[in-house]
């Protein structure tokens, strides 16, 4: 390559671009955005990615590049760099030798930067080129994890100079923690949940220290420690944020309190509960983010189940039911279904318990016990309301079922859910609860069960071959190719990132309704369905599988759950 070529010839040079898409972008570059760089401007309109952009600026530049995926980064190292100069210049540190620390920037002929960062370190630096989207993502996720470690550390100094055991002596007459390290410290917990994309947090107290732990894609992973002597007032401002009563400690209690998060509102329930140790908290985090509703697109249905979930969907009555343990995603999926029938023709009207996602256009009711508004009272109250479309948040007892079921069979199309292992059961679930077998064929139009199941990390992920004992557990006659994460900064060295769901429909047909009417066993059910059209929940994860989505570790949790 020869010296000094500007960053659109060494692109086109390696025939990342052509000449002509170098020459669009050089003309738009002059006549509407002067003041953006080429590079950008093609990263913007699709020509390349980043880090195609950035090999080559490395090339230019003459500076190594680092793709920070699964690059080794250690806390104590990030920790050199105040977070304001980290993001202020885009740049991260990555490494340190004696007095020389490796910093990953963006732009690393940026002098002046390297200079402060240089006297704010006091350490020589050695810069390296990273993609920007590189180090944001290690920007969020090292310094949300160290503000909580910071004010964790303030907090034990404040405990190791002042033996504050009794919390009273750490609330004002107004009811408000006095003790500044004791806010900071709750208020990181929380902020580092939502930057995490927790759906929990859990504040245990132990013999000696106080555990925080994140269900992060529905594991439990554990953040951090806390000196033990703080766990008292941890919880009480937490109680105070909530609402709930500071001098009670013998009964459970809850809460909920609301934040803002980069401009968007946090709705956030809070569990207080009695232990031998000291009260345990758990903290729900809702209505993340900007409140968005994932679209049916989004809910990860294979062709097959997205036919069979499209005719069940679009009737114009009847019941249909969503069902799977609690975190399985059956609310995710309800939303995503009313979300596309919200048209102005159709009053749509919903009771749940709580309302997590709050929808433009739908009327959302939020349960109270205390009030005396139930699923049962609020579902008799909506029926007066003319709905088209009703979403019952769960149908708890045969009260709620019978009145569901009512509506359905009256010409209202009612949607929600059920605790239950499969589609199968939950047929058998509903004249269990006292249904009536003629009614539920009546009104039953279908059943989609699901599971969440972790996919492996895509910045990580590496081919594995099947193992005789893998291929006996999947039913394989030959050898396959596995993947798995091999953990990496991106997955928290989980091996994993996000979920997706795992579905087993059932269409209620002609066959199935008479099954219903003469009492037919769950097992009869699920045989018959098998043959006709279902994917079971084990066929569908045997599949991700196979597709390198998911691992067969979670075939076996998913699986297990199931059986």
């Amino acid at each position: 390559m020869r010296k000094n070529l500007k960053i659109g010839d060494i692109l086109v040079e390696e025939g990342l671009i052509t000449e002509e898409q170098l020459q669009n972008v050089l003309r738009i570059q002059k006549t509407t955005y002067p003041d953006k760089r080429i590079g950008d401007l093609l990263v913007n309109l699709n020509y390349i990615t980043e880090e195609q952009l950035t090999q080559s600026l490395s090339k230019r530049l003459r500076v190594p590049f680092i793709s920070l995926k699964s690059y080794p980064i250690q806390n104590e190292v990030v920790n050199i760099l105040d977070e304001k100069i980290a993001r202020k210049y885009l740049a991260i540190p990555i490494g340190k030798n004696g007095n020389i620390l490796t910093i990953g920037m963006n732009d690393p002929l940026n002098l002046y930067a390297i200079e402060e960062i240089r006297l704010a370190t006091r350490l020589e630096i050695n810069a390296v080129i990273c993609t920007k989207e590189d180090i944001n993502n290690v920007i969020e996720r090292c310094y949300s994890g160290r503000q909580a470690f910071v004010a964790a550390k303030q907090l034990q100094q404040e405990f190791n100079t002042r033996e504050i055991i009794n919390v009273g002596a750490a609330v004002d007459s107004n009811g408000v923690i006095e003790n500044a390290p004791v806010v900071k410290m709750v208020n990181s917990i929380v902020e580092q949940g939502v930057k995490l994309g927790a759906s929990d947090i859990h504040i245990e107290a132990g013999s000696e220290m106080t555990r925080v732990r994140m269900r992060i894609d529905g594991e439990l992973q554990e953040q951090m420690k806390i000196n033990r002597a703080a766990h008292d007032a941890i919880v009480t401002r937490l109680k105070i944020m909530s609402n709930m009563n500071i001098a009670e400690k013998r009964a459970p209690q809850d809460g909920r309190f609301e934040l803002i998060h980069n401009g968007y509102q946090i709705d956030v329930r809070v569990s207080v509960l009695p232990t031998t140790y000291g009260e345990k908290v758990v903290i729900r985090i809702l209505n993340t983010q900007d409140n968005a509703v994932a679209t049916v697109k989004e809910l990860g249905l294979t062709a097959h189940n997205k036919s069979l979930f499209d005719k069940i969907v679009k009737s114009p009555n009847g019941i249909i039911l969503v069902t799977g343990p609690t975190g399985s995603g059956k609310s995710t999926t309800l939303y995503a279904v009313l979300s596309e029938r919200n048209k102005t023709t159709d009053n749509i009207i919903t009771l749940e318990d709580p309302v997590e996602k709050k929808l433009e256009g739908i009327n959302q009711v939020q349960i109270n016990n205390k009030a005396g508004l139930t699923f049962a009272s609020g579902l008799r109250s909506i029926l007066r309301q003319d709905p088209d479309v009703i979403m019952l948040g769960e149908i708890r007892d045969a009260e709620t079922a019978s009145i569901a079921i009512r509506a359905a069979i009256t010409g209202h199309l009612v949607f929600s859910t059920l605790h239950t292992n499969d589609a199968a059961s939950t047929i058998v679930r509903l004249v269990d609860m006292g249904i009536e077998p003629y009614m539920v064929s009546s009104a039953l139009v279908g059943v989609i069960a699901q599971r969440l199941a972790r996919k492996v990390c895509p910045y990580c992920k590496k081919p594995h071959e099947s193992t005789q004992e893998e291929m006996d557990l999947l039913k394989l006659g030959e050898p396959v190719t596995f993947y798995r994460g091999e953990g990496c900064q991106y997955c928290n060295f989980t091996g994993y990132k996000g979920r997706t769901a795992v579905h087993e429909i059932i269409v209620v047909n002609s066959e199935i309704k008479q099954m219903i009417n003469r009492g037919a066993k769950a097992e009869e059910i699920r045989e018959y369905a098998q043959a006709h059209d279902t994917m079971l929940l084990q066929d569908n994860m045997r599949q991700l599988v196979l597709e390198g989505i998911t691992t067969p570790e979670e075939y076996v949790k998913i699986t297990y759950s199931i059986d």
